[in-house]
C-alpha cells in the first residue's frame, strides 16, 4: 500500500471532521420522548418529524439521523425508529435510499401543510355547527373567531 501525501491525508481528515459535524449535530429538534406520555414512542417519533418538517426546519432533501443513530439518542430500540420511518415513508414525508438512509421528501412539507389546513377546515367546520346550534349568528361567531385568534399564541414565524 502505498503513503498519502500529507496534503491528501489533511483534505481527508478535514472533510470527515466536517462530516461527523453534520451528522452529530441535530438536524432538528425532537423535544420529549417518553415512554410515560399516553402516544406510543413510534407515534411521537412521527409527530416530531412531521412538525419539524412542517415548520420548515428540516427541508427537503436533508438527511435524517440513522436509524441506529437516532434510536441511540433517545435511547429507544431501533424497531422503534424503524416503524416511525416507515410510517413517514408512507405518510410520504421522507423518502430512503437503500444504503444512504432516510432523507425529507421534496413535497413532504407541502403535503403536510395541506393535511393540516384540511384538518383546520373539519374544525371550523365543526365550530360553526357547534356556535350555529348554539344560536350564534355569524356575527358572533366571526367575533368569537378573533378574539381566540387574539388570545392563541402565534404559531411558528408569525407574531
Amino acid at each position: 500500500m502505498r503513503p498519502i501525501s500529507q496534503a491528501a491525508a489533511f483534505a481527508v481528515h478535514t472533510w470527515y471532521i466536517e462530516r461527523m459535524k453534520i451528522r452529530s449535530s441535530p438536524l432538528f429538534q425532537l423535544g420529549s420522548i417518553s415512554s410515560a406520555a399516553e402516544q406510543p414512542l413510534y407515534g411521537q417519533i412521527v409527530a416530531a418529524v412531521k412538525r419539524e418538517v412542517a415548520a420548515g426546519r428540516a427541508r427537503s432533501g436533508e438527511s435524517l439521523p440513522s436509524v441506529r443513530a437516532l434510536a441511540a439518542d433517545l435511547r429507544v430500540s431501533v424497531i422503534t425508529v424503524k416503524r416511525a420511518y416507515e410510517e413517514l415513508e408512507r405518510d410520504g414525508v421522507i423518502y430512503k435510499r437503500q444504503g444512504l438512509g432516510a432523507f425529507v421528501a421534496p413535497a413532504g412539507a407541502e403535503r403536510l401543510r395541506l393535511q393540516q389546513t384540511e384538518a383546520a377546515r373539519g374544525s371550523f367546520r365543526a365550530a360553526i355547527e357547534s356556535g350555529r346550534q348554539a344560536g350564534l349568528s355569524d356575527g358572533d361567531l366571526l367575533d368569537l373567531f378573533k378574539r381566540q385568534l387574539k388570545e392563541a399564541k402565534p404559531g411558528p414565524g408569525r407574531a
